[in-house]
């Protein structure tokens, strides 16, 4: 429909200052956008309660009488207009603490006012502290009903762009508007899961007569835009399997010898689960795009390599991509031998490889005598060819874009595309995963492997730093190492002391000075944070100084105990991340959270939260809850789940009636081509596009 397209600045009654204002404070540019700038809350004037009957609502309500008495009261620090309203020998006490003078000319005594206003009791007596009023006559309408409030701004307040011009735009708009709308979701789906029609959906939320009418409108329109997103993303994934095959690897003597000859512990059941998933998706002969999401410490490498045992047996190869050199090189290290005894060779393909030793790898990864390469962003360069790339494994997928993750897909010329295998430790519940990752397989690893210990999670407060020293010397005293964590390297001027890494060093060698330390952070060049980290893996220093560099993938068995400065000042997911770096084997292992003496009130909820549990899905669960997915998962910009009225972390049933909706819609038809999803193909289109899941098609 082409007038939802149509520019505010065009529409009767805006024009181009006003239009202008509106797309410069709130992005209104389109009749669209209006129609879908939704009330942020709605007051209820469908009642005019009794005086008596007030104080049993907590939501603003309204009510009338006379005026009975009025007067200015005047204290040490302000003046406020005190008004009674009275009925039925009923009272309420009305007080504007602004503007009093004038409130005394414009409340009356003796003269009849609808009022509407937050009821409050204070002393047993009910008060309303600058309510809405009205003064009511003869002719007197009151506006009635579920009435829609606006988001403003102080400049369009001042242009007279208030929430009584906004709800006059929108009802123009409903009326010359919506009757003209098209259905987009099919008309058996409404039948089925009796949903309202989009045109009163859109009506309602704007104006409705009721709060059931309402309920069903948000309900309708939140399931819309998950469905809109969750059709494409099954769609995506049900046209890869059709249109994008993959390379069938049903080989795996590799895999089996490993397992039979060279595992050196038992698998846990969530991790012979994944296997058995992994392999039937490379047998499958379509590419396999699966997530592993899996907790801190739950053995998704190891899960990774035995998996890319499946096509080197087969004489493919396997790219594991990490975020970071530090990581990169721990996979390294971890996985060549494992590789060697099975006569693969290994290398790594980092920023920081020499040209010689560069173009020697390159040669050998054309020429198919290297099997397998770790690396960081440095394998996703043009350059980097393969004779043949059977599994590309991403390890913290969140940490990569979507453009730099496709580039592996495109390393085969003569091959179809590479298996993808994407990895994270940030876990999600199961119902988030449907909404995020639809278009992906998802697999989970909750069990932790055997032998391991809950980490202790300890707080203490900046007045007890020697009680926390105290318990590092006693694990140092055991031959263990500690890990301590700085929020930043320098602090700015006028910050406290000893919260940042520089002077954290100093104050550490001060108050060990006979144990050995080293010192790691992202400034570093790539040659001294090897160096330093190579020193502690050894067993050369006991400490490790560092800030969040240390966050993803160090692996040092013998650190035990994890001490982070300034707690108060990390995320809830990240706090997690830092304390998995110790409890790595059957040690008990200890992290030590310190903070400053007085918290916020949200900070107190996470640092209980990590004290209260080692469960990195309830863990995220929570970071969720108060961060939502955008800031979590890196894609808060991205415009994909830029919901208006949905929230991914809380509308659990609708996200998964959303999952069945659409299921059903693409099995029935995969490529939305029958006419009864004319509609919503075209919706969709317009939507990917824009990156809006919520415009009006």
């Amino acid at each position: 429909m082409k007038l939802l397209h149509e520019a505010l600045m065009k529409i009767p009654d805006i024009g181009y200052r006003k239009a202008k204002l509106l797309y410069e404070e709130l992005g209104l540019e389109t009749v669209a956008d209006c129609l879908t700038f939704y009330p942020y809350k709605y007051e209820d004037r469908s009642e005019v309660y009794d005086i008596s009957d007030l104080s049993k609502h907590k939501h603003p309500v309204g009510t009338e009488g006379i005026i009975e008495d009025t007067k200015v009261v005047v204290t040490k620090s302000k003046k406020r207009f005190v008004a009674l309203l009275k009925k039925a020998g009923k009272k309420v006490e009305l007080v504007w603490f602004n503007r009093t003078e004038w409130w005394r000319k414009e409340v009356q005594t003796g003269h009849r006012y609808y009022v509407f206003g937050q009821v409050r009791k204070n002393k047993g007596k009910l008060s309303m502290t600058h309510p809405e009023i009205v003064r009511l006559g003869p002719t007197t309408v009151l506006p009635k009903g579920i009435l829609p409030i606006y988001s403003t701004t102080k400049k369009l307040l001042e242009a007279n762009i208030d929430n009584t011009f906004i709800t006059k735009v929108q009802r123009m708009l409903s009326k010359k508007i919506i009757p003209f709308l098209n259905e987009t979701l099919p008309q058996q789906q409404l039948e089925n899961h009796a949903l309202m029609p989009r045109k009163e959906a859109l009506s309602y939320i704007h104006f409705s007569p009721s709060k059931k009418l309402l309920a069903r409108a948000r309900y309708r329109l939140k399931l819309e835009e998950l469905i809109y997103l969750q059709t494409h993303l099954l769609q995506c994934k049900k046209n890869r399997k059709i249109l994008s095959k993959g390379m069938t690897f049903k080989e795996a003597s590799l895999l089996k010898k490993y397992y039979d000859h060279h595992l050196s512990f038992t698998l846990t059941n969530d991790q012979k689960k994944v296997i058995r998933e992994i392999c039937k998706d490379m047998r499958s002969g379509n590419q396999m795009n699966r997530l592993l999401q899996g907790d801190v410490g739950s053995g998704k490498t190891i899960v990774a390599f035995l998996s890319g045992l499946v096509p080197l047996s087969s004489g493919a190869q396997v790219a594991l991509v990490a975020p970071t050199e530090v990581l990169a090189k721990q996979h390294q290290e971890k996985l060549k031998p494992e590789a060697a005894k099975l006569g693969l060779s290994l290398a790594l393909l980092t920023g920081s490889t020499s040209s010689k030793e560069r173009k020697q790898l390159l040669k050998q990864l054309s020429e198919g005598s290297l099997h397998i390469i770790v690396g960081t962003h440095a394998l996703l360069q043009e350059d980097v060819r393969f004779t043949q790339l059977g599994l590309a494994i991403i390890d913290e997928q969140h940490r990569f874009g979507v453009v730099q993750r496709a580039k592996l897909w495109k390393k085969n010329t003569t091959f179809p595309c590479p298996h993808i295998l994407v990895m994270t430790a940030t876990p999600i519940p199961r119902t988030l995963a449907k909404a995020l990752y639809g278009d992906l397989d998802v697999s989970c690893i909750k069990e932790k492997p055997a032998g391991r210990k809950p980490i202790l999670t300890t707080h203490y407060y900046d007045r007890h730093r020697l009680v926390v020293f105290e318990r590092m010397r006693e694990e140092l005293a055991k031959g263990h190492q500690v890990y301590i964590v700085y929020p930043r390297i320098l602090s700015s001027d006028g910050e406290e002391e000893n919260k940042d890494l520089m002077d954290g060093y100093e104050s550490i060698s001060r108050a060990f000075p006979k144990v050995p330390i080293s010192i790691l952070h992202g400034k570093m060049v790539p040659t001294s944070k090897a160096f330093e980290m190579s020193r502690f893996v050894k067993g050369e220093t006991k400490i490790m100084v560092g800030t969040t560099i240390l966050e993803v993938g160090i692996n040092v068995p013998n650190a035990t105990t994890m001490v982070i400065e300034n707690a108060e000042s990390f995320g809830l997911a990240q706090l997690h991340q830092l304390r998995g770096r110790v409890g790595r084997d059957e040690k008990p292992s200890y992290c030590l959270l310190l903070t400053k003496d007085t918290l916020s009130t949200k900070a107190r909820q996470r640092i209980n939260a990590m004290v209260r549990t080692n469960d990195g899905f309830e863990i995220a669960q929570i970071d969720l809850q108060s961060r939502g997915p955008g800031d979590i998962l890196g894609i808060q910009q991205s415009g994909l789940y830029n919901m208006k009225l949905a929230d991914l972390t809380k509308d659990k049933h609708i996200i998964e009636k959303a999952h069945t909706i659409a299921q059903e819609i693409i099995e029935a038809d995969p490529f939305l081509s029958n006419p009864e999803n004319k509609a919503l193909k075209q919706a969709l289109e317009h939507l990917v596009e824009k990156k809006n899941w919520s415009i009006v098609s």
